[in-house]
């Protein structure tokens, strides 16, 4: 996924800002919440927290702004202010993205889910959204993960959706929603096919205006418990641990 903000384009402000270097007792500077508050004081916005950043040096500022709260990233001089995408070279993790959704998880009472398919127990208490499509070989290998994962843990739940990034998926996609059957989506993931859509629908459009929506822009993509959103294939042990780690307190 690419994160796009309201104004990311790379810029340092280098304006004549008082400084705040402080450390801790190991020596390592540090710059506190009222610091960064002091430095930000001339943008409009709420500085949320402030946490030492991936790179070494800098400061990860959550501000709420525009109605969401996004990263940036100030020294402990608090007279550098950056924005952009920090990745990681090593395993070339967008860092910025991450820590964007994790500070803006999804609202997961905004999804319908009056199309989606059903996969576990429906009254388990750890639900996950799973946005899939029929044609896609990681959607693929991820459905049998997701029937292997309700078999080891019960309290777990998918909502499937259907979202048809590849043209070739759009009238299989219409088919099952057609019927709202997962035995087709099983067919359709094992390279059978099916018949032709027997009804029309505008749900397509919807899910696919849905994935725009919340910055999905492939498949599989999961919205996790707790709203935090995950891309791509995970294997079952590592699915299982991510669900575990952004499960929600049983009602």
């Amino acid at each position: 996924m690419r994160l796009i903000l309201p104004f990311f384009i790379i810029f340092v402000l280098t304006a004549t800002l008082p400084t705040y270097a402080a450390a801790d007792s190991d020596g390592n500077q540090q710059l506190s919440k009222d610091d960064a508050i002091k430095a930000l004081q001339g943008i409009q916005g709420e500085v949320v927290s402030v946490d030492p950043a991936e790179m070494p040096g800098l400061f990860r500022v959550a501000m709420r702004m525009q109605g969401k709260v996004i990263p940036l990233y100030l020294d402990a001089s608090g007279a550098y202010l950056f924005t952009g995408n920090v990745i990681r070279i090593e395993d070339r993790k967008n860092l910025t993205e991450a820590y964007y959704q994790k500070l803006n998880p999804v609202d997961i009472s905004t999804i319908p889910l009056e199309d989606a398919l059903i996969l576990g127990n429906p009254e388990a208490s750890q639900r996950t959204i799973v946005f899939t499509d029929p044609h896609c070989p990681y959607c693929t290998k991820l459905h049998k993960v997701l029937h292997d994962a309700i078999k080891t843990n019960p309290d777990l739940v998918f909502y499937i959706k259907l979202i048809p990034f590849k043209q070739s998926s759009q009238k299989i996609t219409q088919t099952i929603l057609c019927n709202k059957s997962m035995e087709q989506l099983e067919m359709a993931f094992s390279g059978q096919a099916l018949p032709e859509p027997t009804c029309e629908t505008d749900t397509i459009a919807k899910n696919l205006a849905l994935a725009q929506a919340l910055n999905i822009r492939g498949t599989p993509a999961l919205v996790l418990p707790n709203g935090q959103l995950s891309s791509g294939y995970s294997p079952l042990e590592d699915l299982l641990k991510m669900i575990e780690e952004n499960r929600v307190a049983a009602k």
